[in-house]
């Protein structure tokens, strides 16, 4: 069904709610596997329902945060959802605790019972009025930066669109679209500090309500970790810094060099070459040519997939005014169907975004006649995998997207890949030390960022401005809005890079592996899943090390 076709109505919530406790009464008096496989079936559609729903009105709120209509349905699912996740709960624990256990982990698998348990932890009726708090804030938050208009040289333009500017190969402009951005976060500080604050003693006080010793246990959980925790994320990130930080510092002396600047200033730090990034060879319609083609010659599955994307319109990809920063991948499971969020704005991110997006929306795809949502969902370093993955995997076709720029993207492309790295951890970082000491002030939570950028990034300097010398973490929606989320796209980067190593011996052989792995969505591990590829973990000492090792022999082999 075509996305504009697909109706819209607010879930009944309050009848879901009651036939979840009446399937939690009936569960308890199961006494045969049957009758418990087919409440499971449907608690499956009825998951389905809502959340089909809530992926409608979260699209179309996005598309357009200005529309009061679809304002006031997600004002509704952020009162609701905790509510309604409750009531959803007290069948899941009639499941967990129930005498025939065994044999339903037998049919459905016992990872099904692991992460329910996982999330059986995250919540309790106590904590939902503290959980629809929480929800708002993030709306707000998300509506704000929506809200954004910069004045910049007889324009206004929004966060998505500046960005532009903020990669101009006039030094000068990008300087200057970066101190208009700075202002308007600069205007609205107070506001962000106040929302922040709140947020995180909200979160502190949820998990001690939970019975969690700080917000840090109960955020891995309800990320749905199950396969390690925040030591052997230390130990990743403590890899990170010694392992690949001085490479990326080496990678960022050599684009100095190449702009013919002395020292990186932060709005230097996304440029790579002197007469500017490699800018797709084409817009919108043009990349999506290029998309179509490359995704038919990767595969058949591959491009019935993308057909099937066109042909139900499930693309918004245009930047407007009042339209949500950012871009997304989420699923409508009712109809099977995946749907790709994006703000164009001429740059490399452009085809970024998509391919990135591609990725999740690939597997949701893949996914779509999976019996339990539980499996055809992964957790997010999972998903992130599908995603980051398929962006390197598309640098085989770079010519259809990039045409004469193409030489200068697959340089581009790694190095910015790689060092994401360090800054996706300092992200990490600062929300461990934020959420395992939550009475630091709004300007220590600053000094800290500060501290943090000396340390994983020490080639920008940040003089001159003050909202980024004073730490500028405001401008991270994840850091409000999906709180130990960033981490993910560390781990996965780490991953994708390895599949990447591959595929430079043998792209068809790795691409092979990548579909088997997507294809897996949640019915195995993280960590399951890389071993089954052939991939090293990111937490085994060594792991890193062989990327980094990688990525460079591969860039000194570029022509600059």
């Amino acid at each position: 069904m075509k996305f504009t076709e697909m109706p819209y109505q607010r879930p009944d919530d309050e009848r879901m709610e009651q036939r979840y406790r009446t399937m939690a009464e009936e569960a308890a008096a199961c006494t045969g596997t049957a009758a418990l496989t087919a409440l499971i079936d449907e608690h499956e559609q009825i998951a389905k329902e809502y959340r089909t729903m809530e992926s409608l009105a979260y699209i179309r709120h996005s598309v357009d945060t200005t529309d009061p209509f679809y304002e006031g349905e997600m004002a509704f699912f952020d009162a609701r959802g905790p509510i309604f996740a409750e009531a959803q709960k007290a069948f899941k624990r009639a499941l967990a605790a129930h005498p025939l256990r065994s044999g339903l982990e037998e049919e459905i698998g016992p990872l099904f019972f692991k992460n329910l348990e996982i999330e059986l932890r995250t919540s309790s009726e106590k904590s939902v009025p503290l959980q629809q708090r929480d929800n708002e804030i993030c709306t707000a938050y998300e509506k704000l930066l929506a809200s954004a208009s910069i004045p910049f040289r007889g324009g206004d333009y929004n966060l998505s669109e500046i960005q532009s500017f903020q990669l101009s190969s006039d030094r000068e402009t990008r300087k200057a679209a970066w101190e208009a951005t700075a202002g308007f976060f600069t205007a609205h500080a107070e506001e962000l500090d106040k929302m922040y604050d709140e947020l995180v003693h909200n979160r502190d006080e949820q998990a001690r309500l939970l019975g969690y010793p700080s917000y840090l246990r109960l955020g891995y959980d309800r990320m749905g970790r199950n396969c390690y925790g925040p030591e052997e994320v230390r130990r990743f990130r403590e890899q990170i810094v010694r392992d690949a930080v001085p490479v990326a510092a080496r990678i960022k002396a050599a684009q100095a060099a190449r702009l013919g600047i002395e020292r990186t200033m932060y709005y230097d730090n996304g440029n790579v070459f002197p007469d500017g990034n490699p800018k797709p060879a084409g817009g919108e319609a043009e990349i999506l040519d290029a998309a179509r083609g490359v995704y038919h010659r990767m595969g058949e599955e591959t491009g019935s997939f993308f057909d099937y994307m066109e042909a139900n319109g499930l693309f918004d990809l245009k930047s407007r005014k009042g339209k949500q920063t950012g871009g997304y991948c989420t699923s409508l499971p009712l109809y099977g169907s995946p749907f790709i969020f994006a703000n164009f704005n001429g740059t490399a991110g452009d085809v970024g975004v998509l391919t990135h997006e591609g990725g999740h929306a690939l597997q949701s795809y893949m996914a779509r006649d999976q019996r339990f949502l539980e499996y055809a969902e992964a957790p997010m370093e999972t998903c992130e995998t599908h995603s980051m993955s398929m962006e390197l995997f598309c640098a085989r076709f770079a010519k259809d997207f990039f045409g004469p720029d193409t030489g200068k993207f697959l340089r581009y492309q790694l190095e910015d890949a790689f060092c994401f790295l360090p800054y996706g951890c300092m992200v990490d970082e600062f929300q461990e030390i934020v959420y395992e000491t939550p009475s630091l002030t709004p300007k220590e939570r600053k000094q800290t960022w500060a501290r943090l950028e000396k340390k994983y990034r020490p080639w920008i300097s940040f003089d001159g401005v003050p909202f980024f010398e004073d730490g500028g973490y405001q401008r991270q929606h994840h850091i409000y809005s999906a709180p130990l989320y960033y981490i993910d796209y560390c781990l996965a980067q780490t991953a994708a890079l390895s599949f990447w190593t591959q595929s430079l011996q043998d792209w068809e052989g790795a691409f092979a592996r990548y579909l088997r792995f997507t294809r897996a969505g949640g019915t195995k591990t993280f960590t399951e899943l890389l071993t089954e590829a052939g991939l090293p973990s990111p937490f085994e000492e060594g792991g890193v090390r062989a990327v980094c090792e990688q990525v460079e022999r591969y860039l000194a082999a570029l022509p600059e």
